[in-house]
């Protein structure tokens, strides 16, 4: 299934029925009077998350949405029915923006969250609604609301605790395969992974946690190289960073800040989460001691660094470990704050 994580859309409300302008004639009754009834609302538009979708793909095939008009009121004070909700559902973690504006419309973190994005017409009055003691017989009535109009641009960020960062094959398919069920496309060349991928994390004594490998950075990814940094939104909510650097690299340090420059051309504000450095494929390393001295080169500028292999399993246990305690910190800490 192809992944599409951002689609622009036009959606239109249902204009309003229009009121209806007709008299009472009946043989038998000789004051009839007006008797034209109201029209119909028009159907709004509401973007709704479901958690059973994964991806925008969907909404990429149809860019435009228009929900049904509310019917026009008709004689003997019979109202225009109003028109059902056009309900447009996205994967949960998307966010709704106006695309004229750039407004944050919503953000839909929770299955089953709404958000109308298009209201639909108010139906008119007929003509019922203006008979008074000076006017009788009203040839007056409303006309429907026009429904409202807009382009909209939805963006999908993965609902996802850790992200793993890294260079192209530094091992983040392959850690988030031994770590979850998640079975990415693993590769042993550049840009193996092309879609963010997610896995869920059990392990005994934690809670589960959900984590997510992205597609590899490159130097100058915030100008477009590579595959550029256009997932990098994917990593947002995150609460901790797993950046991977792989042990056969001749200067480990200098490739960690590689990525941190990207990151920090994307968004500042990334470099300031929960991160742990990790040496990976560790069992193409022999030399102990070679390891050693670069896990302390990362201690010394005082990133918690670890080694570990996906291969071998070496150092797992100790990852999900440092990962879980510290996502058991970060919550009890919202939850205090929350409080005051």
């Amino acid at each position: 299934m192809k992944f599409i994580d951002q689609v622009s859309i036009r959606v239109r409300a249902g204009d309003g029925g229009n009121g209806c302008v007709s008299f009472r004639r009946e043989k038998y009754v000789p004051r009839g009077g007006p008797d034209g009834g109201d029209g119909g609302n028009g159907g709004d538009v509401v973007i709704t998350a479901d958690p059973n979708l994964r991806t925008l793909l969907d909404l990429s095939f149809q860019r435009h949405y228009s929900a049904k008009h509310g019917e026009h009121g008709q004689g003997s004070q019979m109202n225009g029915k109003n028109r059902p909700d056009l309900v447009i559902p996205v994967p949960v973690g998307c966010e709704v923006y106006d695309e004229n504006t750039g407004e944050l419309m919503a953000d839909l973190v929770a299955p089953g969250q709404r958000v109308v994005v298009a209201q639909g017409g108010k139906g008119g009055r007929g003509n019922m609604h203006f008979k008074s003691s000076v006017n009788q017989a009203p040839r007056k009535a409303e006309d429907g609301g026009k429904g409202e109009e807009r382009m909209i641009r939805i963006e999908l960020k993965l609902l996802s605790e850790v992200g793993i960062l890294g260079f192209p094959n530094a091992g983040k398919s392959t850690l988030i395969s031994r770590l979850s069920a998640a079975r990415p496309k693993i590769a042993d060349y550049p840009f193996t992974t092309l879609v963010p991928n997610l896995g869920v994390v059990k392990h005994e004594n934690y809670e589960s946690f959900v984590i997510a490998d992205l597609p590899g950075l490159i130097k100058g990814a915030s100008q477009g190289a590579g595959l550029g940094i256009q997932f990098l939104r994917h990593i947002e909510r995150t609460r901790i960073l797993v950046h991977l650097v792989e042990c056969t690299s001749e200067n480990p340090v200098d490739d960690m800040k590689v990525i941190e420059e990207e990151l920090k051309a994307y968004d500042p504000s990334l470099l300031k989460r929960q991160r742990v450095i990790v040496l990976s494929k560790t069992d193409l390393c022999r030399d102990q001691k070679e390891i050693k001295k670069k896990l302390g080169s990362f201690k010394k500028k005082k990133y918690p660094a670890l080694a570990i292999s996906s291969v071998t399993g070496e150092g797992l246990d100790e990852l999900v470990s440092w990962v879980a305690q510290k996502l058991r910190m970060e919550k009890k800490a919202a939850k205090l704050e929350a409080r005051d």
